[in-house]
């Protein structure tokens, strides 16, 4: 066989592979008339355990470059604004999500401005304005929280462990997972790589009493510590609502621990959750009002901190202060 002949034929069929790919990720895309090709989401900010002046909360750059991988812009949602300028906020940007963490669920500004949007959420999805909303561990149960009205967590093993997904018979025809390619899904339910870094979980069993809990949300995956089942991913039944109670953004972006998965089919995977998530937005058509608002609440206006230079013990790579 000629070599130069061989060579063509497999540039031609890994092309051919690599578009394949691609149009598998975007299949569920809408036409251009009916998308929005410029989406901006908010990552919500969350009080720093040692303030400072200058670093008084923080988001961790591993959520920013997760949606940008997907095509998306960022926009910090500061903490302690007023009603009026999360509403200006909201009205300006095309999602929203609630990062992982470690503050109250009811007492601090992060919960307290997740509220403001998730208020908003409902009311503006209620009304037809398409608006998704993802939580993120410390997300996912504020999330829960909003839904239910009271503390319903149970304390579970779960701080500092990769594991595969329990999808459930919702997961097949959820808005989330059902155009998921079958090798991503098969490593979801196979391989550990979903990073569990958490020790309050929504058990199964709290899920199944709970009648707004129920009401509201579909059960996509289960998962268990080894005595407790919980609930590891959800979506609202009747609104673009997201939570995963574990941390995807983290396969392709944090490197400080040594049980994040950073295979293939880990990467792979969280590639598919944020252009999912992206692609909600893309349904969204909020707008600054002006180019210059636009540009001067952008996250490019700040510059992430190399945390291992200053700090040995900190979980994330490069933060974001506020």
């Amino acid at each position: 066989m000629n070599p130069e002949i061989g060579l063509s034929t497999m540039k031609i069929y890994s092309l051919g592979l690599l578009l394949s790919f691609i149009g598998f990720a975007f299949s569920a895309d809408l036409s251009s008339q009916e998308r929005n090709d410029r989406p901006i989401v908010g990552i919500l900010a969350q009080e720093y355990a040692k303030p400072r002046p200058s670093r008084l909360s923080y988001i961790a750059a591993s959520y920013v470059k997760f949606l940008e991988s997907a095509g998306a812009r960022v926009v910090p949602v500061k903490l302690n604004q007023t009603k009026e300028e999360y509403e200006t906020l909201f009205n300006s940007i095309n999602g929203v999500l609630f990062p992982g963490g470690a503050v109250s669920l009811n007492a601090s500004g992060y919960a307290k401005a997740a509220k403001v949007f998730y208020d908003l959420a409902i009311k503006a999805n209620s009304k037809g304005d398409y608006f998704p909303v993802w939580g993120t561990c410390l997300g996912f149960e504020e999330l829960v929280y909003l839904t239910f009205g009271k503390w319903c967590l149970s304390s579970t093993n779960t701080t500092a462990v990769a594991l595969p997904l329990n999808f459930t018979k919702e997961a097949t025809l959820s808005r989330l997972f059902k155009n998921f390619p079958e090798d991503v899904l098969r490593a979801f339910s196979t391989e550990p790589i979903t990073e569990n870094s958490h020790k309050w979980s929504l058990t199964l069993k709290t899920f199944n009493r709970s009648k707004s809990l129920k009401n509201f949300y579909s059960v996509l995956s289960t998962n268990n510590d080894g005595k407790v089942e919980f609930v590891s991913t959800i979506e609202a039944k009747d609104y673009p609502i997201y939570g995963t109670q574990w941390h995807p953004e983290k396969n392709a972006f944090e490197w400080t621990r040594p049980y994040i998965p950073h295979s293939p089919s880990a990467v792979k995977a969280a590639f598919f959750m944020a252009d999912f998530f992206v692609n909600e937005a893309r349904k969204n058509f909020h707008r600054f009002a002006n180019a210059k608002d636009e540009s001067q609440a952008l996250i490019y206006n700040y510059k992430p901190v190399y945390t291992s230079r200053w700090s040995k013990t900190s979980a994330f790579e490069q933060i974001y202060f506020f």
